[in-house]
């Protein structure tokens, strides 16, 4: 006895095949994710103090630092754990830092969130080198979080979170 149903499985089963082939072709990709900021001026305003303070980051302006972390700042890092004295997180700048190590921004990450009646919080990607290595030594970006308070257009940074 010969079996009529195979020619019509077969037909039934390209039939199915060739629509869920056709289906994932028709899903659309997602659009890369492109930030643009809510409140451009906020925006430049923050970068600018982004880039003060990491300058006096790299040349070691303690002074400069100090006036720009707030005297109650929370400094949360991946590795080092959490530090809550102002004092302190200056010292351990002057101590393991100057000279040995400068942190470059990596173009184009900032976003720019504005928080009402605080500031903002700024999310970006950098890259810190260690001086001492040889030129050209690669360095891996990391993220980080800033909160900035803004009181009386004096921003001052009241918590880090620093991820590698």
């Amino acid at each position: 006895m010969r079996n009529y149903n195979l020619p019509h499985f077969i037909i039934y089963l390209f039939v199915i095949t060739a629509t869920i082939c056709s289906a994932q072709k028709s899903v659309s990709k997602e659009a890369a994710y492109q930030y643009l900021p809510d409140d451009l001026e906020l925006y430049n305003t923050i970068v600018s103090m982004d880039s003060l303070f990491f300058q006096a980051y790299n040349n070691c302006d303690l002074d400069k630092q100090a006036d720009i972390y707030s005297d109650d700042i929370e400094f949360y890092h991946d590795k080092g754990g959490i530090m809550t004295v102002k004092q302190e997180i200056l010292n351990n700048t002057e101590k393991y830092v100057c000279g040995k190590v400068t942190r470059e921004l990596v173009e184009g990450s900032i976003e720019i969130y504005p928080i009402k009646d605080f500031g903002a919080i700024e999310i970006g990607l950098h890259k810190f080198h260690n001086n001492t290595e040889k030129k050209g030594t690669v360095s891996h970006a990391s993220k980080f979080i800033i909160f900035w308070k803004n009181d009386n257009t004096n921003w001052t940074i009241t918590k880090v979170v620093s991820l590698h």
